[in-house]
């Protein structure tokens, strides 16, 4: 914040808080919000009917005071009494409109920033233990990737599949689904897909993208299952993909920029003739959100720090016929990339 000259960071909703304070705000017309100025204590502003669900954060995060407000107190007054005198302020860049626009009357001398301004390059940079925590989560989506392969698919629709998915992942231990993109056939070339009634048949490529959250920390993981055996254009395509990624994994080291992975990935697909089939970038990163800083993309020449942990995905899609992606998460480490999924990498046959 110093460095930045932000002099005031208040944080609601959104994945900040959490990852600051343990604490994960409920989405409410009613305000809750961290607001950390510079050199002065963090205050948890928190409606009074929350407040039990704070619980003992203020023994959990040292030098925290929690100030519940009642249904008739202005929430909003009391951040402007806290960052009273801010010239340059880092609001959550999940915050409600409705707050920020509050926020902007109450504070009107000051300048306002995404919070991603402050926050952003501090959490592309996973400590020992969030690595372990993304570690627990990929190790409990592989599970369920190695689970699916003995499963049926052909009858089944996508929708019944994706419910398998989530069912699947909560068992593992995660607290939340975030997503399960089942896209069978000719649906598979969308790479975000929404599973729907169609159902799966023999011959048929599936595309399994899925993750959640597991002690606030994200999984994600992509791997294809086909009903009987691959089709011979299916399998030189795969073969293709996992050449991309490999590439993409070996190439993303300390240092190297973000869009030498890409170009990894996409100069090995260029070079099968599926170069405009590769239609999305190569990876983002994952920490507690699904997406986060660093994105693995042309045009991002910022050098990969040790610590940084991200997908590998590359994709091809052929409109109206299939679609193929294989992704991992990595982490970039001084001695090269660590793969934390060890799922089967091939087309796994399913019935």
């Amino acid at each position: 914040m110093d460095d930045l000259g932000v002099e005031v960071l208040l944080l609601s909703t959104g994945p900040d808080l959490p990852w600051l304070t343990g604490y994960e705000a409920t989405p409410l017309e009613r305000l809750t919000v961290l607001v950390l100025g510079r050199g002065g204590e963090p205050v948890l502003v928190v409606p009074e009917l929350e407040a039990p669900r704070v619980g003992d954060i203020e023994d959990r995060v040292p030098g925290l005071t929690v100030r519940p407000w009642a249904e008739t107190d202005d929430p909003v007054a009391l951040v402007g009494e806290l960052g009273r005198g801010a010239r340059r302020v880092a609001v959550g860049d999940h915050t409600w409109a409705r707050f920020v626009l509050a926020f902007q009357d109450a504070l009107p001398g000051a300048a306002f920033v995404p919070s991603s301004t402050v926050t952003a390059g501090l959490r592309a940079v996973k400590d020992p233990a969030e690595v372990d925590a993304l570690r627990a989560a990929a190790r409990a989506v592989d599970a369920v990737a190695v689970e699916m392969r003995d499963r049926p698919f052909a009858g089944r629709t996508e929708h019944e599949v994706h419910r398998e998915l989530v069912e699947r992942m909560l068992a593992h231990g995660h607290q939340e689904a975030n997503f399960a993109i089942v896209a069978s056939g000719e649906n598979g070339a969308s790479p975000h897909h929404d599973p729907g009634s169609r159902r799966i048949e023999e011959g048929d490529v599936v595309v399994c993208d899925f993750g959640g959250r597991r002690d606030l920390y994200c999984s994600d993981v992509t791997r294809v299952y086909v009903v009987g055996e691959a089709p011979a254009e299916v399998a030189d395509t795969w073969a293709v993909l996992v050449d991309a990624q490999e590439a993409a994994v070996r190439a993303a080291t300390v240092g190297t920029p973000g869009e030498t992975v890409d170009a990894a990935a996409r100069g090995v697909i260029e070079a099968a003739g599926h170069g405009e089939h590769f239609v999305h970038r190569t990876g983002h990163g994952i920490g507690v959100e699904a997406h986060e800083e660093p994105y693995l993309v042309s045009g991002n020449a910022a050098p990969i720090e040790a610590g940084n942990a991200f997908s590998v995905e590359p994709g091809i899609y052929l409109p109206g016929r299939f679609g193929l992606r294989l992704e991992d998460i990595v982490v970039a480490t001084p001695s090269g990339p660590e793969r934390l999924n060890s799922a089967p990498r091939d087309l796994a046959v399913v019935g």
